[in-house]
């Protein structure tokens, strides 16, 4: 069976291709398939439109030479496996404190590259600042941590004596913020004989998995070669606790009310932080936990481009802070799809659908006397605030709730040109009036009479009792 493994980071991608050994595929399947051949490695980093690819002694060497120069730039003391250019394919040069050259010695360099037809093409000379290096690290780091890929490789570091260190632990607190993986951690503290140099994988998120064809593009071979140096067990079974891992152990929020409050807030996180709408050449689609406060917890890429582009989306900057709130356990999460469309259309709907017709979460007023007064406010103040000439074409349509005095407490589009066209209506001005910010929490302390307000093309306005979603 072919495999694919995926390591991903804002500014870089791993993408692993490979086979399963039969002959020890039967020790584990209990577990995620083992990807113990590898046929194809590639490599994306942000800012370049082709990855970098070749087979396993490139991956090899790839490896060797981030860990080794991550090891240099933090202990600002030299170390060869960074430069081994004679017996490597990559190669890692200081430009100065923030850009770093990566250099690529294969003559089966990728198209877009270099273009040049000798039979021996040049290196590839790749810039990254220290961002797009660590991302790279860390990336690496997310690699190690998992044992079902290439188990036989690992990573060998050793200290660097202290006192020819040319930085100091102020030093590493600057930099480990750029490298938080485990790995990226031990070759930190390593450059530093903080540590013993590590002898086995750290467990930490496991990567995403997905059957795939391997691609033909393999990078000639070098004199590099592997060097193992840990077979494992077994029953080798590290704590995994990406998105799909979590939702397989706490509870899934289901109740189609909740989930609709839910998906108001994830719109309203994650619309008005999507500053970057031209660029996307296919829709990124993603699936989204999140916790019953609305946090979000964690995305998976769902289709290809959604991994290679995610730093174009806002979701690594929305995820949940852990020194804000508490740290995910047990708590019951709730499962979103979200798709940046090429239109530059946000979408957001429960993963699942919805199992019935949603409700209206909280206390409601039913006088029939007061809702009638209160519609009759509501049309009012909003008749009063609405100007202009309508530039949409179609009805716009809201769910809007006051409390017993007619201030507004809540408002919801129900369709989609209702979010694309809602600061044509007075209905945000209204809300930040009252509460400070268009994506404030709604007021649900007190019973709300609510109602549906149509807002149409023709300058009509309509509000009616509501009746319920439809």
């Amino acid at each position: 069976m072919n495999i694919q493994r995926k390591y991903s980071l804002p500014n870089c991608t791993l993408l692993l291709e490979g086979l399963s050994d039969i002959t020890r595929a039967a020790h584990f399947q209990e577990m995620r398939p083992e990807l113990s051949i590898l046929v194809n490695a590639e490599c994306y980093l942000s800012g370049y439109n082709q990855p970098l690819t070749g087979g396993r002694e490139f991956f090899e060497s790839l490896v060797r030479a981030v860990s080794g120069y991550a090891q240099e730039f933090l202990s600002s003391v030299p170390n060869p496996q960074a430069h081994n250019q004679e017996s490597e394919l990559v190669e890692f040069r200081k430009i100065d404190g923030n850009r770093h050259r990566l250099i690529i010695y294969s003559e089966g360099a990728p198209e877009g590259f270099d273009n040049s037809n000798n039979s021996k093409r040049p290196p590839i000379e790749i810039d990254l600042n220290t961002v797009q290096l660590f991302d790279l690290v860390e990336a690496v780091d997310q690699f190690f941590a998992d044992t079902q890929t290439l188990p036989e490789l690992s990573l060998e570091l050793q200290p660097v004596t202290r006192r020819y260190g040319g930085a100091s632990q102020a030093v590493i607190r600057q930099a480990v913020p750029a490298a938080v993986g485990v790995s990226s951690l031990a070759v930190a503290a390593i450059a530093f004989n903080l540590i013993p140099p590590p002898e086995m994988r750290p467990p930490q998120p496991k990567p995403d998995e997905q059957t795939s064809s391997p691609t033909n593009n393999i990078a000639a071979p070098a004199s590099a070669a592997a060097t193992p140096t840990r077979t494992p067990t077994a029953n080798t079974k590290p704590p995994v606790k990406d998105l799909e891992a979590l939702l397989n152990t706490v509870p899934e929020i289901t109740d189609p009310s909740q989930l609709r409050s839910l998906n108001r807030q994830v719109y309203n996180q994650i619309h008005p932080a999507w500053t970057n709408r031209s660029e996307l050449q296919q829709d990124l689609i993603y699936r989204l936990g999140v916790a019953a406060d609305g946090a979000i917890v964690g995305y998976k890429a769902v289709n290809k481009e959604a991994n290679i582009g995610v730093g174009q989306t806002p979701l690594p900057n929305v995820l949940y802070n852990p020194a804000s709130r508490p740290p995910i356990s047990n708590e019951p999460i709730a499962q979103f799809r979200v798709v940046f469309t090429t239109k530059g259309v946000l979408e957001v709907s429960p993963w699942r659908g919805y199992a019935r017709t949603p409700e209206v979460v909280g206390a409601k007023i039913t006088d029939s006397n007061i809702v009638k007064g209160l519609n009759q406010k509501l049309y009012t103040t909003v008749r009063q605030s609405w100007s202009g000439t309508p530039t949409f074409t179609r009805d716009l349509k809201y769910r809007v709730a006051v409390n017993k005095d007619g201030v507004i407490a809540d408002y919801e589009p129900l369709n989609q040109v209702a979010f694309d066209y809602f600061r044509e209506t007075p209905l945000p001005k209204m809300f930040n009036a009252v509460y400070g910010s268009n994506v404030a929490a709604p007021n649900n302390k007190e019973p709300l009479a609510h109602f549906q307000v149509i807002f149409r093309p023709s300058g009509t306005l309509e509000v009616a009792p509501w009746q319920g979603y439809q």
